[in-house]
C-alpha cells in the first residue's frame, strides 16, 4: 500500500529545476496590495461586528494552523481568507468604537498611507548617511511637534535641544536613565553604581522599575513614594524631598525622577514646578512621562499641565495614544543631546563617514538603544500636514467632551460615583459602598459587573486598584468612537447592573 502524501509536504527529492521566483514583482505587489487595502478597509467598516474582546480560549490557533510552513507557496486569497477565518476570531479589537479599555491606540488614514511609504522605503536610518532624508524629516517633524507643545527652545534642535522618535515609553525612560547615570558615574566614579538612587510615585508606569534593571540600578534603590486621594493620587513634592533628604544622609545619591502628565490608572498630573524645585536641588535629572496626557497639550486649555516643563531634563509623549499616529511612536526630547549621545553611542570601523565625523549632523544610532530604525517621522509628517493643528485638537476635544458626557451619565445615577476628577478623556468610576454592601463587598460587585459587560463582546472595559480602592476605568479615544457609543456603552453598564442586582 503507497504512503499518503499532504498535498502540500516536500517531495523526497527536490525538482532539478525551480520556478523563476520574485519576491518583489511591481505588478503582482500593485495587484496583492489593492487587495489587502480593500480587505482592511472592509475590516474597518465592519468592526462593529465583531466582539471587542477575542473570545477564544488559550490555544486556539495552534489547533487550527499546520505544524510546519508550506513547502509550495500559498495563493493570496488562501491566507487572505485564513486571516479572515483564523486570526480575526483571535483578535482584541483596539480599533472598536466600543473599545475603552487601557488607553486608546489611535489610527488614521493619514497615518496609514505614511507607514504604507515608510514600509516601502525600507529605510534603515542609523546615521545621516544611511539616508539623510530619514534623519532630516525626523528633526524637522519634533521641532515641528515642540512648537504645538509650546516647549522652550532648549528642547529644540532650533534651540540648543533636540528629539528624537522612539518606539515606546519604555526605551524613552530607559535611554535618559543610562544618560543620567553615566552623567553621574563620570564624576563619582563608576564603583559608586550601588550608591544611586531613583524616584517616582506609586501611580508611575510600570514599565520603570523595568528600565532601572537593565539600567544597572539595585532594586533596593528605586524609591515608590505612595501617593493619597487627598492629593488625586499625584505625586508629592513634600514627600519627595523628605525621602531624598533620607537618602543623602544614609550616604546616597539621588539620581533620576519620573513624573507624569497623566497616570495609566486615573491619568494623575505629578506638580511638575514644584517636583522641579525638589530635583533641581539634588541635581536630579528630571524626566517627564506625558505618554498619554502630553498629547492633550497641543490644545491650550490643557497647556498647564506642562507649566515647569522648562526645568526637566526630558519630555515623553506617545502620538500613538491620541494623536492617530498608529503603533510605535513615542517622542523624546532632551535638554542635552550630547548626554544621550555620550552614553549610547557607537563608532565601528564600518560606520564611519565623513559626515558623521564633521559633527555636524545628527546620527540617531546614538539616541537610542539599538542600531537599526525605520522611517517613523514620514508617518507623524504625514498626518500633522493632513490634519493640521486644527483637526488634531478637534480630535483631543471630541474625546474630552464624550469622556464628560459619559461622566454626567455615571453622577445621574446614585448607584455610582466617580471616584477621581477627570481631567482628560478617562472616566474612573464604581458602583457605589450602599449599593453592594447589601449583596457583598465594594470589589466584588464590581468585578462581577466589569466581567459581566466584557464577557457580552459589546464592550471592552479595564479596571485598576489605587489607593485600596477597585475602580473601573472608561477611556474614550479610539478613532471611530461618536456620542452614540458612549450612550450605548452607559445603557449596557446600567443593564448589567440591574441584571446582577436582580441575581444577587
Amino acid at each position: 500500500m503507497g504512503s499518503l502524501e499532504h498535498p502540500n509536504s516536500a517531495p523526497a527529492d527536490p525538482p532539478s529545476s525551480v520556478p523563476e521566483f520574485n519576491p518583489l514583482d511591481p505588478e503582482e505587489f500593485r495587484k496583492q496590495a489593492h487587495q489587502m487595502v480593500d480587505f482592511i478597509a472592509d475590516y474597518y467598516k465592519n468592526i462593529e461586528s465583531y466582539p471587542v474582546l477575542s473570545q477564544v480560549q488559550p490555544g486556539y490557533l495552534r489547533a487550527r494552523l499546520p505544524e510546519t510552513a508550506p513547502y509550495r507557496p500559498e495563493s493570496f486569497d488562501t491566507i487572505l481568507n485564513d486571516v479572515r477565518n483564523d486570526i480575526i476570531p483571535g483578535m482584541t479589537h483596539w480599533l472598536s468604537p466600543n473599545f475603552f479599555a487601557f488607553f486608546p491606540a489611535t489610527v488614521s488614514s493619514a497615518a496609514f498611507v505614511g507607514e504604507m511609504l515608510c514600509t516601502a522605503f525600507n529605510s534603515v536610518g542609523f546615521n545621516w548617511l544611511a539616508s539623510p532624508a530619514a534623519t532630516e524629516l525626523e528633526m524637522v517633524v519634533m521641532d515641528w511637534l515642540a512648537n504645538m507643545l509650546k516647549l522652550p527652545k532648549i528642547f529644540m534642535f532650533s534651540g540648543s535641544g533636540g528629539g528624537v522618535i522612539q518606539n515606546t515609553t519604555s526605551e524613552s525612560i530607559l535611554v535618559t536613565l543610562i544618560a543620567a547615570r553615566d552623567r553621574s558615574l563620570n564624576t563619582i566614579g563608576s564603583d559608586k553604581i550601588s550608591k544611586l538612587v531613583v524616584y517616582s510615585s506609586d501611580q508611575t508606569h510600570s514599565t520603570f522599575k523595568k528600565a532601572c534593571k537593565i539600567a544597572g540600578i539595585f532594586p533596593c534603590n528605586i524609591r515608590t513614594i505612595p501617593t493619597t486621594v487627598d492629593t488625586h493620587f499625584a505625586l508629592s513634592p513634600v514627600l519627595l524631598r523628605m525621602t531624598m533628604e533620607a537618602d543623602v544622609s544614609s550616604g546616597y545619591i539621588p539620581l533620576y525622577l519620573c513624573a507624569t502628565v497623566g497616570t495609566t490608572s486615573t491619568t494623575s498630573v505629578d506638580p511638575l514646578q514644584s517636583l522641579a524645585d525638589v530635583a533641581n536641588d539634588y541635581g536630579v535629572w528630571l524626566h517627564v512621562d506625558a505618554a498619554y496626557g502630553g498629547n492633550a497639550c497641543i490644545c491650550p486649555e490643557f497647556r498647564h499641565f506642562l507649566v515647569g516643563i522648562e526645568r526637566a531634563d526630558s519630555l515623553s509623549l506617545s502620538p500613538h495614544k491620541w494623536l492617530l499616529s498608529y503603533l510605535d511612536c513615542c517622542c523624546l526630547w532632551v535638554k542635552r543631546p550630547d548626554l544621550l549621545v555620550k552614553a549610547l553611542s557607537t563608532n565601528p570601523e564600518y560606520l564611519k563617514n565623513k559626515p558623521s565625523e564633521s559633527d555636524s549632523v545628527v546620527d540617531y544610532k546614538d539616541w537610542q538603544v539599538g542600531t537599526g530604525r525605520k522611517f517613523k517621522a514620514v508617518r507623524l509628517w504625514f498626518v500633522l500636514r493632513s490634519y493640521g493643528i486644527t483637526n488634531l485638537q478637534s480630535h483631543i476635544r471630541s474625546d474630552v467632551r464624550m469622556a464628560k458626557m459619559f461622566e454626567g451619565f455615571v453622577r445621574s445615577d446614585p448607584r455610582f460615583e466617580i471616584v477621581v476628577p477627570r481631567l482628560f478623556s478617562l472616566v474612573c468610576f464604581r458602583l457605589t459602598r450602599c449599593v453592594c454592601s447589601e449583596l457583598g463587598d465594594t470589589e466584588t460587585m464590581n468585578r462581577k459587573l466589569l466581567e459581566w459587560v466584557n464577557l457580552t463582546g459589546q464592550v471592552y472595559m479595564t479596571h485598576t486598584i489605587v489607593g485600596g480602592m477597585y475602580m473601573l476605568r472608561f477611556a474614550v479615544g479610539t478613532t471611530l468612537t461618536e456620542e452614540r457609543h458612549v450612550i450605548a456603552a452607559w445603557e449596557l453598564i446600567r443593564g448589567g447592573v440591574d441584571k446582577i442586582l436582580k441575581g444577587c
